[in-house]
């Protein structure tokens, strides 16, 4: 029977009951998870619909709500049905106590509420998973929000997602399905992001890389962290008044230049995706407000992804394709930053991107969805055998949260048309950035490494040389055509040595006195001679005729 740790068997069973709810008994029993929990048999339960699936995350806590949220940019998981409703998934639960938050943030901050701060609001802005935020006001006069850390939440994500990992390792070793989609691995990158979103060192880090990378957007605002109010479990940041981007009624009162307004937001997201290599993730209109000046203030920073330059290449590649419908471009990219499977079905794949292309094309301007074609490339290369990059997984998300974004600011706008528009822009400000002192050092240190260890690999290549272990791969559409071409190729070879030695042989002869003669030559020397003259011929025959009938 499956061994697991006793002190996580109640979230075992809360796991195990999920799965059977929404139809997935056949893991539990193909995995054993029934029996190594205590259960006789897997618990009978009414199968529940895909929208019943986001409460009941809800209510499981903090890191299956990040999990659901994880599991929405997954159609190669879950179905469509299911994927709608994770992406409503609300991240909001009751507030903690206030004393709760004077005791954080005095232990955070080594201060006192009333001498740290000049105002403090007792009730919070805004509640979720993790945290809470408080309206605040500085000893000097400064406006700020503080985001306060919900107590013992750590500790519990943490617990968490030791006991996710432990049914996923199960999942994974006994089942098909396991194997395929690696939970395992799903579950170290939510460990990743969820224990940098429990710093928030971290997310005062990311406003203040964010304010730099966007200071050319004059139309965006980042807020600044204070940092003498921030650590691990506190951070302290500039208040910035503004209204909810989806309140569609006060929007018309600012009578706002919405074409505008998401060219400047859609042309900085793409911005931060294709040049700088650090995009926010989660721009949904929940995390974007609108300014008196009219100016959208960007929140949350805490899920950040960082992309490194080659696949920022080919990121442009693919997002270009797929705007200007090349979907054998499309197919050709994605190949190419995918891992591939042994059984990877490559023209299954770039026939299902070139009609998923096609179809994004024809589809209406009101439809059109670049993240939703992204997020369906993603599900195609799952079910065809090849692995693509987590950061293509959230740049899917993070375009679908900005399409929904754009659609309430201005419904008729054209973001492939945008994104022609500014890839040239973009293409030429990564030139810049390849041709700056920086880029030239890069290059130097890269061309350093390889003159460095040319030496010590070629060492080891002759070493394996010398010890007859040096083996080469050949891929071969016919081996016994290929050995059988070797062979030919050798015979030739040493039927030319044996005519090329009759020759030497016969020239050395000459000189050798012997009554015996062939036309006036000595007879041992020409028979050689002629010998090696029928050879020859016999050699050009099989050369010319058979060679030729042959090809």
């Amino acid at each position: 029977m499956l061994s697991l740790r006793p002190k996580y068997l109640k979230r075992y069973r809360d796991v195990v009951r999920l799965l059977v709810r929404y139809g997935r008994s056949d893991l539990v029993k193909q995995a054993g998870l029934a029996e190594a929990i205590g259960e006789a048999e897997v618990p009978a339960v009414r199968l529940a619909e895909a929208e019943e699936l986001a409460g009941d995350l809800e209510r499981l806590g903090p890191t299956f709500i990040k999990l659901g949220q994880l599991l929405s940019t997954r159609p190669d998981v879950l179905p469509p049905s299911y994927l709608d409703a994770l992406a409503r998934l609300q991240n909001r639960v009751e507030p903690f106590s206030f004393a709760e938050v004077e005791r954080t943030v005095t232990s955070e901050l080594g201060v006192r509420l009333s001498r740290g701060f000049g105002s403090f609001d007792r009730k919070p802005l805004a509640s979720a998973s993790l945290s809470q935020v408080h309206r605040a006001t500085l000893r000097d006069g400064r406006q700020v929000v503080v985001k306060v850390q919900r107590p013992g939440i750590r500790d519990q994500v943490i617990d968490d997602l030791d006991a996710l990992e432990d049914l996923a390792g199960i999942i994974d070793h006994h089942t098909s399905l396991g194997r395929r989609y690696d939970f395992g691995g799903l579950l170290e990158a939510l460990r990743h992001t969820l224990l940098r979103e429990l710093d928030f060192r971290n997310e005062a880090q990311n406003l203040l890389t964010m304010q730099h990378n966007l200071r050319k957007f004059r139309q965006l605002r980042v807020p600044a962290p204070i940092e003498d109010y921030t650590s691990r479990r506190v951070l302290t940041m500039e208040y910035v008044s503004g209204i909810t981007i989806t309140d569609g009624k006060l929007l018309d009162l600012f009578q706002l230049e919405r074409q505008s307004l998401c060219e400047e937001l859609y042309r900085a997201y793409l911005h931060q995706v294709l040049v700088d290599g650090f995009f926010h993730a989660d721009p949904h209109p929940g995390n974007l407000s609108l300014t008196p000046d009219r100016r959208i203030v960007v929140f949350d920073l805490g899920m950040v992804v960082r992309i490194p330059p080659r696949l920022q290449d080919n990121l442009i590649k693919l997002l270009l394709a797929i705007s200007e419908g090349r979907g054998e471009d499309a197919a050709a990219v994605a190949t190419k930053i995918g891992q591939k499977d042994p059984d990877f079905d490559k023209a299954e794949f770039q026939h299902r991107i070139v009609q998923l292309v096609t179809d994004n094309q024809n589809t209406s301007l009101e439809q059109m969805q670049l993240g939703h074609v992204v997020l369906e490339i993603r599900a195609a290369a799952a079910e065809t055998g090849i692995r693509l990059p987590q950061e293509l997984t959230m740049l899917s998300k993070t375009l679908l949260n900005l399409e929904k974004t754009l659609r309430v600011l201005d419904p008729r706008y054209d973001v492939h048309d945008a994104i022609r528009r500014y890839t040239s822009e973009i293409l030429h400000r990564r030139a810049q950035g390849k041709m700056s002192l920086q880029g030239l050092y890069s290059s130097l240190i890269e061309v350093n490494e390889f003159a460095t260890l040319l030496p010590e690999r070629a060492n080891k290549i002759l070493d394996l040389l010398a010890e007859n272990e040096l083996r080469m791969k050949v891929d071969a559409v016919d081996e016994a055509q290929l050995i059988q071409g070797i062979q030919k190729i050798a015979n030739r070879i040493t039927m030319g040595l044996i005519l090329a030695a009759l020759i030497v042989g016969a020239a050395l002869m000459m000189d050798v006195p012997t009554d015996l003669r062939l036309f006036g030559y000595p007879a041992i020397a020409m028979f050689f001679f002629l010998a090696a003259a029928a050879g020859g011929l016999m050699l050009v025959f099989q050369i010319v005729v058979r060679d030729r009938h042959d090809g």
